[in-house]
């Protein structure tokens, strides 16, 4: 009979979300220090990763039977634990059916598969009525997402698809398929180019300072700046590829976009 992981390290912070969604948070033995959801996470389980550095020894100590992560960025970090013996599964999910297949794949390894269906059914319920509501709108607002500021760094492919699917268009969606972030930067004039009605930062756990973003050359004939259009919405809610993203991060899209099309009537 198959044993099911009971010693789990999550290096990347959407599994650590999924598994407390799934009531499975006692199987967690080391999480990442960039962590925020659920909050209690950080209190109880135990720091041994940042996203492209690990404490190694500290993982063996912990002794798991399975470590997560996420990307190439941590390919090899897995590699020193797979040398050391330990299990390791890279998910590598950058749009929203991945974000989804992600979700079920880590229920069945954990075996809760149908409380993993249940929470994407959930989600797709969610994505279906704003997709729903984002159908009848007259316009859609051009919409430039700000990942990063120094350099500009556009939005990742599930950001984009978010973007698109709450009803707005993604001023540089022909830059979402780009896995590495160092091909989506985007320059000023770029952006003033492409005129943007919505301007949202998400500056990866830096502080947004909207007053950085109003005055930038030339950007004063922005449809976003002109009409106050700027908005944040924390790294921890949208660039996490797991259910913040397709919960709290597409509320927040829907939220912005749904009031500038009100504003048009």
């Amino acid at each position: 009979m198959s044993r099911l992981p009971q010693r789990i390290v999550c290096m990347s912070t959407e599994t650590t979300e999924v598994l407390y969604l799934l009531g499975e948070q006692e199987r967690i033995v080391g999480i990442s220090g960039f962590t925020v959801r659920p909050p209690q996470a950080r209190r109880e389980k135990k720091k041994v990763s940042a996203f492209s550095s690990a404490k190694i020894g500290e993982i063996l100590t912990l002794q798991p039977d399975l470590v997560l992560g996420f990307s190439n960025i941590q390919a090899d970090i897995a590699a020193e634990l797979v040398r050391n013996g330990i299990a390791v599964h890279i998910f590598n999910q950058r749009s929203i059916t991945q974000i989804l297949d992600m979700i079920a794949l880590l229920g069945a390894m954990t075996g809760k598969a149908e409380a993993a269906l249940q929470l994407i059914a959930g989600y797709q319920k969610q994505m279906d009525d704003i997709r729903t509501q984002a159908a009848q709108y007259i316009k859609r607002p051009r919409v430039y997402f700000e990942e990063w500021d120094e350099p500009m760094i556009s939005g990742i492919r599930w950001v984009s698809e978010l973007i698109e699917l709450a009803g707005g268009i993604d001023c540089f969606a022909d830059l979402a398929l780009e896995h590495s972030a160092k091909n989506r930067i985007v320059s000023a004039d770029a952006v003033v180019h492409r005129q943007p009605d919505i301007i949202i930062a998400s500056w990866c756990g830096k502080k947004f300072r909207p007053q950085h973003v109003q005055q930038r050359p030339l950007w004063d004939t922005i449809p976003a700046i002109v009409h106050d259009q700027v908005f944040e919405i924390k790294s921890a809610d949208i660039l996490q590829p797991g259910p913040a993203a397709l919960g709290d991060g597409l509320r927040q899209l829907h939220t912005i976009i749904s009031r500038w099309q009100e504003k048009q009537s």
